[in-house]
This record gives C-alpha cells, structure tokens and sequence, in this order.
C-alpha cells in the first residue's frame, strides 16, 4: 500500500531554499563588510566575528539543551544576525556588550517563539535597540568611531570617537556628501557606505531574494517626508540628501526592513510597510530626543506586519 503525503495547493516547486535564501544574503552584505573594516581596521572584524560566533553559539545551545531539537545553524540564519547586530553597533563595543546583544537576539527575539520563520520582530534590532536602552551613557554606545581609512597612514587598531552624522547634522554641523556616500564618516560599522549597501541590494534583486517594494518606499516616503520639512524650515530639519545617507538609513532599508519573516507577504503590503517605516524614521528622527529611529521605525511596523498582512490578504487560488 503506497503512502502518499497531502498538503494543500498550490504546488509550486523552486529552486530557492532557506540556506541558499541566508547565505545569498551573507554575500551580499561582503561590500558594506569589507568597507567596514578598511575604514574602521581590526576592531571592525572582530565585533563582526564575535557577533556571529555568539549568534551561532547561543542559538546551538537553545536548539539542542533547552528546546531539544536538531540544531539549524548551518541554515546561516544565525550567521545574519550576528553580521546585522555588528552592523548596527560601533567598531568598538566592548565583547561583554556584544555578547548581551547576541544573547537577547537571538535567546529572546529569535528562539522564544520557536526559530526561524515565527519571530515577528527582526533578531538583530531587537538586540540593537536592547543594548542602546541599556547602556546609553557607556562610550560604547555613545561615542561612535571616526573613519581612520588603512591605506592612509592609518593603523589597525588606532580609534578615534566622535559624534555620527546624524548627531553632527542636529548640531548644525555640515557634512560632506560623497564622504557619506562612500563610507568616509562616522557610525555604525556597517552603516556607513551607502554605495556599498546598494550593491549588496542590487545582488538580492538580481537573485530575486527580494522584491523593490519595501527598499522603494521605504526611502521615498522618507525622503518626501524630510523634503517636506526642510522646505518648512531648512535651518530647523535636515535635508533629504543627508537623511537618505546618514544612519542606518540604507542598511534598514535594504537589509532589515526587508526580512521576508517579519515583512508582509504581498506587495501591497510591503508598500504600506515600507511607507510606515519611512514616515517613522522621519518622526522620531526630527522629532524624538535621539537622532536615530531606523531600529524602533522599524519594529513598530514588525509589529503591524500581521494587521497588514490581514488587511492586504491575496486571494484563495482559483478564486
């Protein structure tokens, strides 16, 4: 007697797996990576491998002594979040920090709802926006490294801090455009070049890992929504240019806000996403005591994703 295995229509078969999906990501984000490091050194590889070592350690221990299931490291899910978490942080946070981070991304955001696929909230921003509540008066999370670019004269390990571009622009500071867009600044260590995350965007829509629906409106809604303050009161609000290039502007766009786990699943949705993480970046960014908003931006909308998704629901095949 043949065993047949029923699951429900469509069946739709690709070539497209979760590994193939992770690691394609993992290359695309070599440019902004790689950029990192040439302006910040040593400090820069280290922060990143520490995060994805304790991504993949913590994640290990959970699946195999607490949740007692066969491990799914290599799926390269844990390998993203650690590279992401280092991405939203300095060069020179301290490894105990670090790891706290790793810890709450993936232990809380990640494998207490049950692993990949059932988080609602993005695991490296949830870590992020935990370490800058917890430590906002630490060097660490307060003074951000300056770009000490390693062809320049500069050493591996030589660290220099100062204020990012976002807090410098509130300040009335101004900042050179092209420096912004090439890395040549201060921040985050994997937010910093714009060009190099664009690349590493175009990469994901070539191998159609993601769509241009939430990348789109998630930079147009902000850049509408700054031109329209700015024309209000250019001295009082920053100008679109700087507010599209400073931050984690296009990191979260392209990389974190497009998370297809705590994203909606139809274009529709990912347009009204998209459009709500950029008004709210705009907000607290112009309006909130910290400079930045792309993290909580972010996963405010995380948290509406189910709403929209009922909202904007496809219909049934066949209908």
């Amino acid at each position: 007697m043949a065993l047949l295995t029923v699951s429900g229509s469509p069946h739709i078969q690709s070539k497209q797996t979760t590994n193939k999906i992770m690691w394609t990501v993992v290359i695309a984000l070599l440019p902004a990576f790689l950029v990192g490091i040439y302006y910040f050194g040593l400090d820069a590889l280290i922060v990143t491998i520490s995060s994805v070592a304790f991504c993949v350690l913590f994640e290990w221990l959970i699946q195999k002594y607490i949740l007692k299931v066969i491990p799914t490291i290599k799926d390269g899910s844990a390998v993203i979040t650690g590279i992401l978490l280092a991405f939203n942080l300095p060069s020179s946070v301290p490894i105990w920090i670090l790891a706290i981070g790793a810890l709450v991304a993936i232990g809380v955001a990640k494998m207490s709802y049950g692993g990949l696929g059932k988080n609602p909230f993005n695991p490296a921003l949830v870590g992020r926006v935990f370490l800058f509540i917890s430590f906002p008066t630490k060097i660490a999370m307060s003074e951000w490294p300056l770009p000490k670019p390693l062809f320049g004269g500069a050493s591996l390990t030589d660290t220099v801090t100062g204020p990012t571009p976002l807090l410098a622009l509130k300040n009335g500071q101004e900042l050179d455009l092209w420096n912004m867009f090439i890395g040549h600044t201060g921040g985050s260590l994997g937010e910093i070049s714009a060009i190099a995350l664009i690349i590493g965007g175009l990469f994901l829509l070539f191998r159609k890992v993601i769509t241009w629906h939430i990348p789109i409106s998630f930079l147009s809604s902000a850049a509408i929504f700054a031109l329209i303050l700015w024309l209000i009161d250019p001295q009082q609000y920053i100008s679109p240019a700087y507010q599209l290039l400073a931050g984690g502007m296009m990191l979260g766009a392209i990389f974190m806000a497009t998370d297809m786990v705590t994203s909606p699943i139809t274009y529709k949705g990912q347009l009204i996403f998209g459009f709500g993480c950029g008004v709210l970046t705009i907000i607290f960014r112009s309006f909130g005591p910290m400079p930045e908003g792309v993290s909580f931006a972010i996963l405010i909308m995380n948290a509406v994703t189910p709403l929209i998704d009922k909202a904007f629901k496809p219909k049934r095949f066949g209908y």
